[in-house]
């Protein structure tokens, strides 16, 4: 049992604070319960606002929330129920906090502790509920949405049910509301690092109905009807006084010890662990170990009355709601969905690597069939096989069952004949990143696929324009470019030059919508938004190691913007020959002097190494461990082929170098018109390159460091 929940009366000041608040409102409807055992109360949580926009949880709507609670909980002692249950509607559980009302509110610590304190009053009151409940998970829970359910004795989720995790860390705050608390203690601590922070960092990453499951977070997955079965649930509890599952977890002094072992390697091997948010959740989580609910409720009132009035938080929620959620759901140069064609048969021209990508998100969202081909049967097969394994990886991860596996896999063929393509109705090529083979791939498509049909382009940095002119029907290519890895990266940069239709564009924006990906409308121009900035920066930080700046200090001297990996490493990841190969067509395009092309690191590629850093190297693990390579040190074969001059840097100069040169070029980028706004470079860099949140996006972080004022003699924004 909890102690005694705070007075609802106490908050009514929020609520005044707040007088445009979207309210969710809790309806509750009685079912009885089978086998007579009694009735259940349902709360059913609805903001009114149908799937548009999905039910949140502000003062207003957490006061009511209470006030249902504690008329049911007086019908429960009375008798007049047996059990009661909280649900969603249109997919969504609850969405967690309203974190655009949050940022509305006065900068204010009491306020930001007074919401703290709320969210613990109203949830107290359903994990003291006189009789079993249960959280009926429907779909989404985010946050404080899933910290409700935590909140409930049990819980039953909708097979097809997403979306479940605490990004809260991600967005300059901590799970306020018992979160931090409850699932170490639910799950065991071990597997509550990758909920509260590792998912977070990983982009964001969620749990579906079976994930979640899996970890314990969820009791049964109801595999029909959500209500029926939740009912069935219930009533066997109150019949029987038992538990919907039967829960072990390891808390053990080992296990604890094992999990604060691994949030420390999280927090040391992943930039911003020095953000206020990332060090409240470490403390909060390691004292959860030895504290009760209630002392750890208090702690976390402490910390969000600090972080909701910190300049990370406001500038996570720009670049959140403003761009990922705002701008993102309103692209720039849309030019209709309705203007979209209907795509029922996919083509994908290649079968390696990337390929294999793109045909498994094509089949996996869109649920049709896709099919690729190669230039021989051993290529398709090995493009098959390199599919079928990706699908046993999600089997085996609990995110498919077997039956959707075999579903999916199925949907994918391959062929060496490109006829194959005549029904296609879109035809997106991912072969080698040389212009003349895309051309060429063009030229025969042309001749094979309906007229009407789309043809796109993966391309990362060459000219869909040269593209389009080896076509008859030019206005039907479009640049569909992915980012890599293509099914956890959110971003297609749609490219258009002046003969593509709005059809085509449309169709585009439609795609990357049912991809689950966000579509942003740019130009025709070398290397188009991300790999430009990002060619920009990595280009001057490898300037600088070649004329003489240390290694260790070229490589780290962003470490304060917390990126999500340094300029060396992503080379590495990359690829230093494609790398390589995008910085000579940006120099091609725009001169050496903004885009040299290093000679170290074209040394590098003819002498076979693939990293600067030993840790980077993928392909030699034995000649790593005999150098005694154990992290960022420069294996002997590789400092034997470079050659640095004698003219190094601080960090502090790199940094300003670089900030210096990225004002540059994204004014540059602007005034070409590769994109409509400042707000499109930023939301390309946050969802393309990972550009953190807490900066509130790349181009006001150039505004705030002096680099646009200072280049450009104006800031990107007013």
């Amino acid at each position: 049992m909890s102690h005694r929940p705070a007075p609802l009366s106490d908050f009514d000041r929020l609520v005044r604070l707040a007088p445009d608040e979207v309210v969710t409102r809790a309806e509750v409807t009685d079912h009885p319960l089978p086998g007579e055992a009694g009735t259940l109360a349902l709360i059913t949580l609805d903001n009114g606002q149908g799937p548009r926009r999905p039910a949140t949880l502000g003062p207003a709507s957490l006061i009511g929330l209470g006030e249902v609670l504690d008329a049911q909980a007086a019908r429960a002692e009375a008798g007049g129920i047996q059990a009661l249950a909280v649900t969603g509607t249109d997919g969504v559980f609850a969405a967690g906090a309203d974190l655009s009302l949050i940022a509305s509110l006065p900068a204010d610590a009491e306020i930001g502790r007074a919401l703290a304190l709320l969210g613990h009053a109203v949830y107290d009151r359903l994990d003291a509920f006189p009789v079993p409940t249960f959280a009926f998970v429907n779909g989404t829970a985010l946050g404080g949405g899933l910290e409700l359910a935590l909140a409930a004795d049990h819980r039953i989720v909708a097979a097809d049910a997403t979306g479940f995790g605490l990004p809260e860390v991600r967005l300059g705050l901590v799970p306020g509301w018992s979160g931090i608390w409850r699932v170490p203690h639910l799950i065991g601590p071990e597997a509550a690092v990758d909920v509260v922070l590792k998912n977070p960092l990983d982009n964001n990453r969620t749990l579906d109905a079976r994930a979640a499951h899996g970890l314990g977070l969820m009791d049964a997955v109801a595999e029909s009807d959500l209500l029926a079965e939740g009912l069935e649930h219930a009533a066997a509890v109150v019949s029987g006084g038992g538990s919907v599952a039967d829960r072990s977890p390891d808390t053990s002094d080992a296990a604890w010890d094992r999990a604060l072992a691994t949030l420390e390697k999280l927090q040391s091997t992943r930039p911003g662990r020095e953000l206020p948010a990332r060090r409240a959740l470490a403390e909060l989580f390691t004292a959860a170990r030895t504290r009760s609910r209630t002392e750890s409720a208090e702690a976390e009132a402490e910390a969000l009355s600090r972080l909701i009035t910190s300049a990370e938080f406001r500038r996570t929620v720009y670049a959140f709601l403003g761009l990922v959620q705002g701008r993102a759901k309103r692209p720039a140069g849309h030019p209709g969905a309705e203007l979209a064609r209907e795509v029922r048969k996919v083509g994908v021209v290649g079968a390696g690597l990337m390929a294999g990508q793109l045909a498994l998100v094509f089949a996996q969202h869109l649920q049709v069939p896709v099919v690729m081909t190669d230039m021989d049967q051993e290529r398709v097969d090995r493009g098959l096989a390199g599919v079928r394994a990706q699908v046993e990886r999600m089997i085996s991860r609990g995110r498919l069952t077997a039956e959707q596996g075999e579903a999916l896999a199925g949907l994918i063929t391959a062929d060496t004949d490109k006829s194959v393509y005549a029904d296609a109705d879109m035809v997106i090529e991912a072969v080698f990143e040389e212009l003349e083979v895309k051309r060429t791939v063009f030229r025969e498509l042309e001749g094979i696929v309906r007229p009407d049909a789309i043809l796109a382009t993966n391309t990362s940095s060459l000219s869909v324009a040269a593209m389009a002119e080896v076509l008859e029907h030019p206005e039907r290519l479009v640049g569909f470019h992915f980012f890599n890895p293509v099914a956890q990266m959110p971003l297609i940069e749609i490219v258009r030059v002046a003969e593509t239709s709005d059809e085509a564009v449309a169709t585009a924006f439609e795609l990357a919508r049912r991809l689950r990906k966000t579509g942003v409308l740019v130009n025709d121009a070398a290397a188009f938004v991300v790999n430009r900035v990002l060619l920009r920066l990595m280009g001057e930080v490898q300037a600088s190691f070649d004329e003489g700046t240390d290694a260790h200090t070229a490589d780290h001297a962003l470490d304060p913007l917390a990126l999500p990996m340094t300029p060396f490493t992503l080379a590495a990841m990359v690829g230093l020959p494609v790398a390589q190969h995008v910085s000579e067509s940006l120099a091609a395009a725009f001169g050496t002097e903004r885009f040299p092309v290093s000679a170290n690191v074209q040394r590098m590629i003819d002498a076979g190494r693939t990293a600067l850093w030993a840790k980077d190297v993928r392909t030699d693990r034995v000649e790593e461990e005999a150098a005694g390579a154990t992290g960022e040190t420069i294996p002997e074969a590789t400092r034997a082929v470079l050659q640095q001059g004698d003219n190094p840097q601080t960090a502090e100069q790199l940094r300003m170098r670089v900030e210096d040169a990225l004002a540059e070029e994204i004014g540059l980028l602007l005034d070409e018109g590769v994109v409509a706004a400042p707000e499109d470079v930023d939301l390309c860099m946050i969802l393309g390159a990972g550009w953190p949140l807490h900066l509130g996006g790349i181009t006001p972080y150039l505004d705030d460091c002096g680099a646009a004022e200072r280049v450009r003699g104006r800031r990107f924004h007013a």
